[in-house]
Protein backbone atom coordinates (compact mmCIF):
# COMPACT_ATOMS: atom_id res chain seq x y z
CA UNK A 1 0.00 0.00 0.00
CA UNK A 2 1.10 3.67 -0.83
CA UNK A 3 1.44 6.43 1.23
CA UNK A 4 -1.35 7.77 -0.57
CA UNK A 5 -4.11 4.84 0.04
CA UNK A 6 -2.76 5.32 3.91
CA UNK A 7 -3.66 8.76 3.53
CA UNK A 8 -6.46 8.11 1.95
CA UNK A 9 -7.73 5.64 4.67
CA UNK A 10 -7.83 8.37 6.95
CA UNK A 11 -10.66 10.43 4.21
CA UNK A 12 -13.30 10.18 7.59
CA UNK A 13 -11.31 11.66 10.22
CA UNK A 14 -11.70 14.69 11.25
CA UNK A 15 -15.29 17.26 11.96
CA UNK A 16 -17.94 15.40 10.68
CA UNK A 17 -16.00 13.66 8.31
CA UNK A 18 -13.49 14.91 6.03
CA UNK A 19 -15.53 13.84 2.69
CA UNK A 20 -18.44 15.43 3.78
CA UNK A 21 -16.84 18.99 3.31
CA UNK A 22 -18.37 20.15 -0.11
CA UNK A 23 -15.55 20.54 -2.29
CA UNK A 24 -15.07 21.80 -5.68
CA UNK A 25 -12.79 19.78 -8.20
CA UNK A 26 -11.13 21.42 -11.01
CA UNK A 27 -8.00 19.49 -11.61
CA UNK A 28 -9.05 15.65 -13.14
CA UNK A 29 -8.08 14.37 -16.29
CA UNK A 30 -10.41 12.68 -18.36
CA UNK A 31 -8.58 9.32 -18.73
CA UNK A 32 -7.02 9.78 -15.41
CA UNK A 33 -10.45 9.92 -13.99
CA UNK A 34 -10.71 6.15 -14.67
CA UNK A 35 -11.24 3.77 -11.57
CA UNK A 36 -8.65 1.05 -11.44
CA UNK A 37 -11.18 -2.17 -11.52
CA UNK A 38 -12.88 -0.15 -14.61
CA UNK A 39 -9.69 0.11 -16.27
CA UNK A 40 -9.17 -4.27 -15.96
CA UNK A 41 -12.61 -4.95 -16.80
CA UNK A 42 -12.28 -3.20 -19.89
CA UNK A 43 -9.24 -4.34 -21.12
CA UNK A 44 -10.13 -7.92 -20.35
CA UNK A 45 -13.60 -7.59 -22.33
CA UNK A 46 -11.79 -6.98 -25.47
CA UNK A 47 -8.49 -8.44 -24.66
CA UNK A 48 -6.30 -5.83 -24.27
CA UNK A 49 -2.97 -6.42 -22.48
CA UNK A 50 -1.98 -4.00 -19.74
CA UNK A 51 1.72 -3.68 -18.11
CA UNK A 52 1.96 -4.62 -14.89
CA UNK A 53 2.25 -1.41 -13.26
CA UNK A 54 -1.30 -0.88 -14.08
CA UNK A 55 -2.39 -4.84 -12.89
CA UNK A 56 -0.83 -6.51 -10.06
CA UNK A 57 1.80 -3.10 -9.08
CA UNK A 58 -0.79 -0.66 -9.56
CA UNK A 59 -0.50 2.09 -8.43
CA UNK A 60 2.34 2.12 -10.82
CA UNK A 61 5.74 3.34 -9.25
CA UNK A 62 6.13 6.73 -11.26
CA UNK A 63 8.59 10.19 -12.04
CA UNK A 64 8.98 13.08 -14.33
CA UNK A 65 12.18 13.88 -13.28
CA UNK A 66 13.22 13.51 -16.75
CA UNK A 67 12.15 12.54 -20.26
CA UNK A 68 12.20 9.30 -19.70
CA UNK A 69 10.18 9.24 -17.07
CA UNK A 70 7.62 11.27 -18.55
CA UNK A 71 8.02 9.27 -20.94
CA UNK A 72 6.85 6.07 -18.64
CA UNK A 73 3.99 7.95 -17.54
CA UNK A 74 2.42 9.33 -21.14
CA UNK A 75 2.66 5.52 -22.26
CA UNK A 76 0.31 4.09 -19.44
CA UNK A 77 -1.44 6.89 -19.71
CA UNK A 78 -2.42 6.01 -23.70
CA UNK A 79 -2.60 2.74 -22.82
CA UNK A 80 -5.21 3.48 -20.51
CA UNK A 81 -7.01 5.54 -22.84
CA UNK A 82 -6.65 2.93 -25.35
CA UNK A 83 -9.39 0.46 -23.24
CA UNK A 84 -12.09 3.01 -24.13
CA UNK A 85 -14.04 1.82 -26.67
CA UNK A 86 -17.84 2.32 -26.87
CA UNK A 87 -19.84 4.90 -26.30
CA UNK A 88 -20.94 3.29 -23.36
CA UNK A 89 -17.53 3.01 -21.64
CA UNK A 90 -17.76 6.58 -22.30
CA UNK A 91 -20.46 7.31 -20.58
CA UNK A 92 -19.35 4.79 -17.41
CA UNK A 93 -16.43 7.01 -17.01
CA UNK A 94 -17.74 9.77 -16.31
CA UNK A 95 -20.44 8.67 -14.46
CA UNK A 96 -18.18 6.98 -12.30
CA UNK A 97 -15.92 9.68 -11.95
CA UNK A 98 -19.12 11.89 -10.83
CA UNK A 99 -19.98 9.39 -8.34
CA UNK A 100 -16.51 8.89 -7.03
CA UNK A 101 -16.45 12.69 -6.63
CA UNK A 102 -19.75 12.95 -4.92
CA UNK A 103 -18.52 10.28 -2.43
CA UNK A 104 -15.50 12.24 -1.92
CA UNK A 105 -17.82 15.78 -0.84
CA UNK A 106 -17.69 17.26 -4.32
CA UNK A 107 -20.39 19.61 -5.22
CA UNK A 108 -18.71 20.67 -8.47
CA UNK A 109 -16.64 19.24 -11.16
CA UNK A 110 -14.79 20.61 -13.96
CA UNK A 111 -13.49 17.87 -15.78
CA UNK A 112 -10.23 18.04 -18.62
CA UNK A 113 -10.04 16.12 -22.06
CA UNK A 114 -8.33 16.32 -24.81
CA UNK A 115 -10.73 15.24 -27.76
CA UNK A 116 -7.64 14.65 -30.69
CA UNK A 117 -6.80 12.46 -27.93
CA UNK A 118 -9.69 10.62 -28.84
CA UNK A 119 -11.07 11.73 -32.33
CA UNK A 120 -10.01 8.79 -34.60
CA UNK A 121 -12.21 6.44 -32.55
CA UNK A 122 -15.15 8.19 -32.16
CA UNK A 123 -15.60 10.20 -35.27
CA UNK A 124 -14.12 13.14 -34.69
CA UNK A 125 -13.07 15.31 -32.20
CA UNK A 126 -16.90 17.58 -33.15
CA UNK A 127 -18.43 14.21 -32.30
CA UNK A 128 -16.40 13.34 -29.34
CA UNK A 129 -17.00 16.44 -27.70
CA UNK A 130 -20.74 16.14 -28.12
CA UNK A 131 -20.33 12.62 -26.60
CA UNK A 132 -18.78 13.84 -24.24
CA UNK A 133 -21.07 17.10 -23.07
CA UNK A 134 -24.32 14.41 -23.09
CA UNK A 135 -22.67 12.28 -21.21
CA UNK A 136 -21.43 14.86 -18.61
CA UNK A 137 -25.39 16.16 -18.56
CA UNK A 138 -27.03 12.79 -17.75
CA UNK A 139 -24.46 12.32 -14.98
CA UNK A 140 -24.61 15.28 -13.64
CA UNK A 141 -28.37 14.63 -13.13
CA UNK A 142 -27.79 11.25 -11.89
CA UNK A 143 -25.53 11.99 -9.20
CA UNK A 144 -26.65 15.84 -8.05
CA UNK A 145 -23.19 16.69 -9.29
CA UNK A 146 -22.23 19.71 -10.65
CA UNK A 147 -20.02 19.39 -13.68
CA UNK A 148 -18.21 21.15 -16.54
CA UNK A 149 -16.02 20.79 -19.46
CA UNK A 150 -12.01 22.24 -19.64
CA UNK A 151 -11.33 21.37 -23.34
CA UNK A 152 -7.23 21.03 -23.36
CA UNK A 153 -4.83 21.21 -26.39
CA UNK A 154 -1.90 19.09 -25.71
CA UNK A 155 1.77 21.50 -25.58
CA UNK A 156 3.69 18.06 -27.41
CA UNK A 157 1.67 19.18 -30.69
CA UNK A 158 1.57 21.58 -33.09
CA UNK A 159 0.71 25.03 -31.82
CA UNK A 160 -2.62 25.21 -34.89
CA UNK A 161 -3.88 22.33 -33.29
CA UNK A 162 -4.63 23.82 -30.24
CA UNK A 163 -6.10 26.68 -32.47
CA UNK A 164 -8.47 23.92 -33.64
CA UNK A 165 -9.76 23.10 -29.91
CA UNK A 166 -10.10 26.90 -29.01
CA UNK A 167 -12.25 27.50 -31.42
CA UNK A 168 -14.41 24.12 -30.76
CA UNK A 169 -14.35 25.17 -27.60
CA UNK A 170 -15.54 28.38 -28.24
CA UNK A 171 -18.47 27.05 -29.86
CA UNK A 172 -19.34 25.19 -26.62
CA UNK A 173 -19.01 28.24 -24.30
CA UNK A 174 -22.03 28.45 -22.09
CA UNK A 175 -23.64 25.15 -23.15
CA UNK A 176 -21.20 22.78 -20.87
CA UNK A 177 -17.79 24.18 -21.47
CA UNK A 178 -16.17 26.82 -19.19
CA UNK A 179 -12.31 26.80 -19.50
CA UNK A 180 -9.69 26.49 -22.20
CA UNK A 181 -6.25 24.65 -21.13
CA UNK A 182 -2.42 23.42 -21.83
CA UNK A 183 -1.80 20.26 -20.81
CA UNK A 184 1.53 17.04 -21.23
CA UNK A 185 4.75 18.15 -20.31
CA UNK A 186 5.70 21.71 -20.15
CA UNK A 187 9.16 21.41 -20.91
CA UNK A 188 8.05 20.32 -24.33
CA UNK A 189 6.98 23.32 -27.19
CA UNK A 190 7.33 26.82 -27.04
CA UNK A 191 4.81 28.78 -24.48
CA UNK A 192 4.52 31.73 -26.59
CA UNK A 193 3.12 29.65 -30.03
CA UNK A 194 -0.10 28.88 -28.13
CA UNK A 195 -1.21 32.27 -27.29
CA UNK A 196 -3.17 32.77 -30.23
CA UNK A 197 -5.36 29.71 -28.96
CA UNK A 198 -5.70 31.43 -25.70
CA UNK A 199 -6.90 34.44 -27.66
CA UNK A 200 -9.47 32.63 -29.31
CA UNK A 201 -10.37 30.91 -26.05
CA UNK A 202 -10.51 34.28 -24.00
CA UNK A 203 -12.46 35.96 -26.92
CA UNK A 204 -15.06 33.41 -25.80
CA UNK A 205 -15.14 33.81 -22.12
CA UNK A 206 -13.82 31.18 -21.31
CA UNK A 207 -11.89 30.48 -18.35
CA UNK A 208 -8.10 30.02 -19.31
CA UNK A 209 -6.15 27.20 -17.72
CA UNK A 210 -2.96 26.26 -19.02
CA UNK A 211 -0.71 23.57 -16.92
CA UNK A 212 2.80 25.33 -14.96
CA UNK A 213 4.91 25.40 -12.53
CA UNK A 214 4.91 21.90 -12.12
CA UNK A 215 8.07 20.48 -13.82
CA UNK A 216 9.15 23.38 -14.65
CA UNK A 217 10.02 26.80 -12.23
CA UNK A 218 9.48 29.97 -11.93
CA UNK A 219 10.14 30.86 -15.64
CA UNK A 220 7.55 29.10 -17.05
CA UNK A 221 4.59 30.00 -14.82
CA UNK A 222 5.92 33.55 -15.38
CA UNK A 223 5.77 32.99 -19.39
CA UNK A 224 2.28 31.70 -18.87
CA UNK A 225 1.48 34.91 -17.14
CA UNK A 226 2.93 37.05 -20.02
CA UNK A 227 1.83 34.52 -22.50
CA UNK A 228 -1.18 33.20 -21.83
CA UNK A 229 -2.96 35.39 -19.63
CA UNK A 230 -4.75 32.98 -16.77
CA UNK A 231 -7.17 32.70 -14.71
CA UNK A 232 -6.16 29.36 -13.18
CA UNK A 233 -2.96 27.93 -13.08
CA UNK A 234 -2.84 23.79 -13.54
CA UNK A 235 -0.36 23.34 -10.82
CA UNK A 236 1.58 26.51 -9.96
CA UNK A 237 3.55 25.66 -7.01
CA UNK A 238 6.78 26.12 -7.86
CA UNK A 239 5.51 29.70 -8.13
CA UNK A 240 6.35 29.60 -4.12
CA UNK A 241 10.47 29.44 -5.69
CA UNK A 242 10.03 33.37 -6.28
CA UNK A 243 8.26 35.15 -4.31
CA UNK A 244 8.12 38.32 -5.81
CA UNK A 245 6.34 36.46 -9.01
CA UNK A 246 3.89 34.28 -6.10
CA UNK A 247 3.23 38.29 -4.75
CA UNK A 248 2.34 38.89 -9.13
CA UNK A 249 0.27 35.78 -9.48
CA UNK A 250 -1.66 36.54 -6.06
CA UNK A 251 -2.51 40.34 -7.12
CA UNK A 252 -3.72 39.04 -10.27
CA UNK A 253 -6.22 36.43 -8.40
CA UNK A 254 -5.14 34.02 -10.20
CA UNK A 255 -5.45 30.20 -9.11
CA UNK A 256 -3.56 27.36 -8.31
CA UNK A 257 -4.83 23.88 -8.97
CA UNK A 258 -2.20 21.65 -6.45
CA UNK A 259 -2.32 18.03 -6.56
CA UNK A 260 -0.16 17.15 -3.52
CA UNK A 261 -0.16 13.40 -4.35
CA UNK A 262 0.54 13.79 -7.92
CA UNK A 263 3.53 16.08 -7.10
CA UNK A 264 4.97 13.72 -4.97
CA UNK A 265 4.32 10.63 -7.30
CA UNK A 266 5.99 12.28 -10.14
CA UNK A 267 9.00 13.41 -8.15
CA UNK A 268 8.63 17.39 -8.35
CA UNK A 269 8.52 16.85 -4.28
CA UNK A 270 10.23 14.24 -2.35
CA UNK A 271 7.07 13.56 0.07
CA UNK A 272 4.04 15.21 1.31
CA UNK A 273 5.39 17.37 3.87
CA UNK A 274 7.88 19.25 1.33
CA UNK A 275 4.50 20.82 -1.19
CA UNK A 276 4.34 24.03 0.28
CA UNK A 277 0.94 24.32 0.86
CA UNK A 278 1.04 26.17 3.48
CA UNK A 279 4.03 28.84 1.82
CA UNK A 280 1.11 29.23 -0.49
CA UNK A 281 -1.15 29.93 2.01
CA UNK A 282 0.43 31.99 3.84
CA UNK A 283 1.61 34.39 0.55
CA UNK A 284 -2.37 34.96 0.50
CA UNK A 285 -2.60 32.30 -3.08
CA UNK A 286 -6.09 30.73 -3.85
CA UNK A 287 -5.46 26.92 -3.69
CA UNK A 288 -8.11 24.67 -5.45
CA UNK A 289 -6.73 20.89 -4.29
CA UNK A 290 -7.26 17.93 -7.23
CA UNK A 291 -6.52 14.52 -8.00
CA UNK A 292 -5.02 14.91 -11.39
CA UNK A 293 -5.26 11.42 -12.49
CA UNK A 294 -5.91 9.05 -9.68
CA UNK A 295 -5.68 6.21 -12.36
CA UNK A 296 -2.23 6.35 -11.92
CA UNK A 297 -1.49 7.93 -8.45
CA UNK A 298 -4.36 5.51 -6.78
CA UNK A 299 -5.41 8.85 -4.82
CA UNK A 300 -9.02 11.32 -5.17
CA UNK A 301 -9.94 14.47 -4.05
CA UNK A 302 -11.00 13.99 -0.19
CA UNK A 303 -7.25 12.02 0.24
CA UNK A 304 -5.68 15.31 -1.46
CA UNK A 305 -7.38 17.20 1.99
CA UNK A 306 -6.44 14.23 4.64
CA UNK A 307 -2.94 13.87 2.72
CA UNK A 308 -2.28 17.76 3.44
CA UNK A 309 -4.02 17.58 6.62
CA UNK A 310 -1.76 14.77 7.89
CA UNK A 311 1.99 16.69 6.70
CA UNK A 312 0.92 19.75 7.93
CA UNK A 313 -0.86 19.50 10.76
CA UNK A 314 -4.16 21.62 8.89
CA UNK A 315 -7.26 22.74 11.10
CA UNK A 316 -10.40 22.12 10.23
CA UNK A 317 -10.73 25.89 9.53
CA UNK A 318 -7.47 25.84 7.11
CA UNK A 319 -9.72 22.57 5.43
CA UNK A 320 -13.07 24.39 5.18
CA UNK A 321 -10.58 27.40 3.95
CA UNK A 322 -9.69 25.54 1.46
CA UNK A 323 -12.96 23.98 0.26
CA UNK A 324 -14.17 27.93 0.09
CA UNK A 325 -11.79 28.58 -2.40
CA UNK A 326 -12.19 25.15 -4.99
CA UNK A 327 -15.61 27.14 -5.40
CA UNK A 328 -14.55 31.09 -5.78
CA UNK A 329 -12.31 29.41 -8.31
CA UNK A 330 -14.41 27.28 -10.20
CA UNK A 331 -17.11 28.73 -12.88
CA UNK A 332 -19.70 27.06 -10.50
CA UNK A 333 -22.89 28.70 -11.15
CA UNK A 334 -23.57 31.33 -8.28
CA UNK A 335 -26.70 29.33 -6.14
CA UNK A 336 -24.39 26.07 -6.07
CA UNK A 337 -21.89 27.87 -4.92
CA UNK A 338 -24.06 29.78 -2.16
CA UNK A 339 -25.22 26.23 -0.94
CA UNK A 340 -22.24 24.89 -1.30
CA UNK A 341 -20.82 27.81 1.13
CA UNK A 342 -23.72 27.44 3.80
CA UNK A 343 -23.15 23.82 3.93
CA UNK A 344 -19.00 24.32 4.48
CA UNK A 345 -20.25 26.72 7.56
CA UNK A 346 -22.28 24.12 9.04
CA UNK A 347 -19.41 21.58 8.44
CA UNK A 348 -17.09 23.51 10.18
CA UNK A 349 -19.98 24.50 13.08
CA UNK A 350 -20.82 20.50 13.55
CA UNK A 351 -19.41 19.36 17.11
CA UNK A 352 -15.65 17.80 16.64
CA UNK A 353 -15.91 13.97 17.10
CA UNK A 354 -12.24 14.07 19.18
Amino acid sequence: MTSAQREGKQVSAGRGQLAALPKAHLHLHFTGSMRHETLLELAARDGIHLPESLVTDWPPELSAADEKGWFRFQRLYDVARSVLRTEDDVRRLVREAAEDDVRDGGRWLEIQVDPSGYAARFGGITAFTDLVLDAVATASSETGLGMAVVIAANRTRHPLDARTLARLASQYAGRGVVGFGLSNDERRGVTAEFAPAFKIAERAGLLLVPHGGELRGPDHVRSCLEALRPGRLGHGVRSVEDPALLEEVVDRGIALEVCPVSNVALGVYSDLTSVPLPQLLEAGATVALGADDPLLFGSRLAAQYATMRAAHELTDEQLADLARMSFRASRAPVELRDRAYADIDAWLAAPAPY
